[in-house]
């Protein structure tokens, strides 16, 4: 049975989950892709909310914040180090 032209026109899209890839066009409706800068508007203030940073895990974000709080220290801690060399 072949499918109808409109029927595989829109697939679910890898990078959001939903389904707004156009096949035909390339481009996906929902973040803008194939363009360099992430699709939002000023119209739709909860959708920016719902995208943002925050929304997510953070995986990496979240341990940067922790670094920059404590100033990018380097090395090893000055307890794990062992007893102080005395000259």
């Amino acid at each position: 049975m072949m499918s109808v032209g409109w029927a595989n026109r829109w697939q679910r899209f890898r990078h959001t989950g939903k389904r707004s890839f156009h096949v035909q066009k390339s481009t996906c409706a929902n973040c803008g892709y194939p363009s360099a800068k992430t699709r939002k508007f000023n119209w739709g203030e909860k959708a920016k909310r719902r995208k943002t940073t925050g929304s997510g895990r953070m995986s990496h974000l979240r341990d940067v914040h922790r670094r920059f709080k404590n100033g990018f220290q380097t090395g090893t801690p000055k307890a794990a180090r062992g007893p102080a060399e005395s000259q």
